[in-house]
Formats: C-alpha cells, structure tokens, sequence
C-alpha cells in the first residue's frame, strides 16, 4: 500500500457501520452501548467535535480519529485546547502514515478552531500509543500520561 492508495476524511452517514467496528477495536472494554451513545454525542456536536477515516481506494475504512476542544486539559497554557481523543489504524495498514495524516488534519482542524495547543493522553504501559505521539511531536509532561503540542 502506498500513500496513494487511501486518503483521509471527515466521516460520512454511511461510515458509522465501519466506524463503530473500528472503534471496538481500539476501545475493547466499552460495551457496544456505551460505544452507541458516545458516537451519537459526537457526531451531534461537530461544532466541537471531528470524526476522520483513513479510507483505501476501494472504500474500505481502515482508520479513525475522534479529536475534540477541550476547555481544560492538564499541563496546557490555554483554555481552548485541541484534543486528540482517539486513532487507531488496524494493524495491516500501519507504518504507510495514515496516522500520522490523520493527526495532522486533526491539528488542522483544531487550529481553524482557534487553538494553539493540541493535547492527547495515552494510558501507562501503552509503549505504542507513546511512542506514535512522540514521533509526531508531543512532549510527555506528565504520568498519567498527557501530552501537549504547540500548534503556532
């Protein structure tokens, strides 16, 4: 797969189906009603939220993110904070930068938001999850572990 070969965009009506699997995929211990009631939240709130896919040529869905504003989020400067939710790409499709490119119109879109600080957490003992956010550029400032970015 290369980097032509998906592309990344905000979520669609006919997504959920495919959104809603890859999401139990990333957060296994929710139940599927507790999933069922935190998309519908999101998805009604597009003011302050944002749902994007990574999306292959042949329209399969193999990545998410859900972002968020924040009006407070530990270790930040300002109370107006972008916030990485969560991303998940499934297991075959990482290392082609989906994630990557899915952070970075996450930051996009939290910046024509008005934000100038992007923030995102990652559980203890999560060495993946760490280790993405920092390659993309945020600090570890704190365990639990959170983490900030400069967006400016």
């Amino acid at each position: 797969m290369t980097e032509q070969n998906y592309r990344i965009r905000p979520l669609q009506e006919d997504d959920i189906a495919e959104w809603f699997i890859l999401r139990k995929l990333l957060w296994e211990g929710s139940s599927d009603e507790e999933h069922k009631v935190e998309m519908l939240d999101i998805y009604e709130h597009t003011e302050s939220q944002l749902i994007l896919v990574a999306e292959t040529e042949n329209g399969k869905l193999v990545g998410f993110l859900e972002a968020s504003i924040r009006p407070f989020v530990e270790d930040c400067h300002t109370d107006h904070v972008g916030y990485l939710e969560g991303w998940f790409v499934e297991p075959d499709y990482r290392r082609y930068g989906i994630g990557r490119k899915l952070v970075r119109a996450a930051e996009i879109w939290a910046r024509n938001k008005g934000c100038i600080e992007m923030a995102s957490d990652s559980e203890i003992g999560n060495d993946l999850s760490l280790k993405s956010h920092l390659n993309l550029g945020y600090q570890e400032t704190s365990r639990l572990v959170h983490l900030r970015k400069d967006l400016v």
